[in-house]
């Protein structure tokens, strides 16, 4: 009981210091709803294309879940910058003398960030909805799900990574080197299939490339797989087709 009462007097502290100070939380949702609104355009006509690993129908029901991770991914990555500075203005020592438990006073951070990215989370999809995206609440419910563990993970490490550090000049280099690959090999624009098969082998080893897939799958819940062959059928095809 003492844990869960020091992480939520650390989750309302860092909820005030965040809600007197937005600008993050706007800056972290705009990037999404920019290429929501710059970059979903140019999907619409791809369904029809027969491009290959391109389902059909609408194309921002395959846009908007790669677009919530890489709001997870970036949201949660870059949250080392706060505990550096806590650590630098003697925020981190003083909670130390106090009785408040160690992995509370990370586990309401990462807790306030959760709310955070799943409020933001919910503004692109209702921003995808107004693009004309229509798709089963019951796998918006679960993306939101996936979300959470995302964040949960990425900021624990994004904290434990700023600790260590306690320089942003060596964090924010470190963490680039490290999402921007991660998300490029993910398939949050293209579907990877559309790449070359070492791009393709390179990409299985990305885990974020099976959630999005997941959420990708939840989002096209209503929409029947295409049937296959076993000579036709891979592992590695998307969406999910029947065996022959």
């Amino acid at each position: 009981m003492t844990f869960f009462r020091d992480t939520l007097m650390i989750f309302r502290r860092q909820m005030r210091l965040a809600l007197r100070n937005p600008a993050w939380v706007i800056i972290g949702l705009t990037q999404p709803i920019l290429y929501l609104a710059f970059f979903g355009p140019l999907l619409t006509r791809l369904p029809g294309a027969g491009l290959p690993g391109f389902p059909a129908g609408n194309a921002y029901r395959f846009f908007v879940p790669g677009l919530l991770i890489q709001l997870g991914l970036f949201g949660a990555s870059f949250v080392g910058f706060t505990i550096i500075a806590d650590w630098r203005g003697g925020v981190i020592e003083r909670f130390r003398v106090t009785p408040v438990s160690r992995l509370a006073m990370l586990a309401g951070r990462v807790l306030r960030d959760v709310v955070s990215l799943l409020t933001q989370a919910v503004v692109l999809v209702l921003a995808g909805v107004a693009f004309g995206m229509r798709t089963p609440v019951l796998g918006v419910l679960a993306s939101f799900g996936f979300i959470i563990l995302v964040a949960v993970g990425i900021a624990s490490v994004s904290y434990a990574t700023g600790l260590v550090t306690k320089s942003e000049d060596a964090f924010a280099p470190m963490v680039n080197t490290i999402v921007v690959p991660l998300m490029l090999l993910s398939g949050i624009m293209l579907p990877m299939t559309m790449g070359p098969g070492w791009l393709q082998g390179v990409a299985r080893a990305t885990p974020f490339r099976y959630i999005i897939d997941a959420m990708r799958s939840a989002y096209l819940a209503s929409t029947p797989a295409p049937s296959c062959s076993k000579a036709s059928w891979s592992p590695s095809a998307w969406p999910p087709c029947a065996r022959g």
